[in-house]
């Protein structure tokens, strides 16, 4: 497999652009200083993944197109991959887990893929993806250990860097960003070279931070805990994003459960967006105070796909 590039960020730049209109750069006051959120919640299917996804896919050529992909998500991914499958009439098959919230498995079914529960306590969703790969010549198309995924995730970072040099005087010095796999903070990494990316992650679910940390790659501890983050639960990153996530020296931050939660509600109220847990990540570490801010902070709001029920109950513990 090839490493992603920032050419190839600059390539998925130029389809992106072609497809959807950038979404809104949206200025929150914290502490007194500036921050700019990127409202990726507010794409067709409700979070950045549609971004690697077209990218991934637009480059399949005409045989693989034939023989379709498989997808690995807990849902986001999985619309992003069910969403651009459709609309290039490319079969897609994801792979999900059981816990996944049943508003993201739905949508996916809705968007025209079919969708194969496992246990991701008991099962390696890898393992399912590779046997239904070698059963029909799909091609992978992986959530975050994918060079065309990365690149296209990255292409938020082209924008930030466009929109912040238009309204804050200069691109971003710092992104933060809510981290799952790295497959976002890779990609942020690549296309910023200039500003620090700090890739956030729930209590618990932290295998970038602790890999990052450790200076190799280290998943999740045993047992780890639950956590609303649903968009968030890898058990480690790859060689791929550990690559070029280490190779510029970063360094995570973990937020809790009640930080998640307050940053779903100061987003509801003072940004009027629906954010669901893991899409909050980022805000939640700078409410609470984890990262700095300095007037030319950005940081992503990367999932829309809240379950209603659940949402409404964060609003009114509130």
């Amino acid at each position: 497999m090839r490493s992603p590039t920032a050419e190839g960020i600059a390539t998925a730049a130029k389809k992106i652009a072609a497809l959807l209109p950038p979404t809104p750069l949206l200025p929150l006051e914290v502490d007194g200083q500036t921050v700019w959120c990127k409202a990726e919640c507010l794409q067709p299917i409700g979070a950045f993944k549609i971004r690697g996804a077209w990218h991934r896919l637009t480059d399949l050529d005409a045989a693989e197109r034939e023989r379709g992909v498989v997808g690995v998500s807990s849902g986001n991914h999985a619309q992003g991959v069910a969403w651009a499958a459709r609309r290039l009439g490319i079969a897609a098959t994801i792979v999900m887990p059981r816990d996944a919230p049943q508003v993201k498995i739905e949508a996916t079914r809705a968007l025209g893929a079919d969708v194969v529960l496992y246990d991701r306590y008991r099962e390696s969703r890898e393992a399912i993806a590779a046997d239904l790969c070698k059963a029909s010549g799909a091609t992978l198309v992986h959530a975050f250990a994918d060079p065309w995924v990365i690149e296209g995730q990255g292409t938020v970072g082209v924008e930030i860097a466009a929109q912040m040099a238009e309204r804050a005087g200069g691109p971003p010095t710092r992104i933060v960003a809510c981290c799952g796999g790295g497959g976002l903070s890779a990609g942020l990494a690549l296309a910023c070279v200039d500003a620090e990316i700090v890739p956030v992650e729930p209590e618990g679910w932290d295998d970038v931070c602790r890999s990052l940390e450790a200076g190799n790659i280290v998943r999740v501890q045993d047992n780890p805990p639950a956590t609303a983050c649903d968009a968030l639960q890898t058990l480690a990153t790859e060689p791929i994003n550990f690559a070029v996530l280490s190779a510029r020296g970063l360094r995570g931050v973990r937020v809790s459960e009640a930080e998640v939660a307050a940053a779903q509600r100061l987003a509801f109220a003072k940004l009027h967006l629906v954010v669901e847990p893991g899409g909050a990540a980022a805000l939640a570490a700078i409410l609470a105070g984890k990262v700095p801010i300095d007037g030319r902070t950005a940081l992503t709001i990367s999932g829309g796909n809240a379950d209603p029920a659940a949402f409404a109950k964060v609003l009114d513990a509130g």
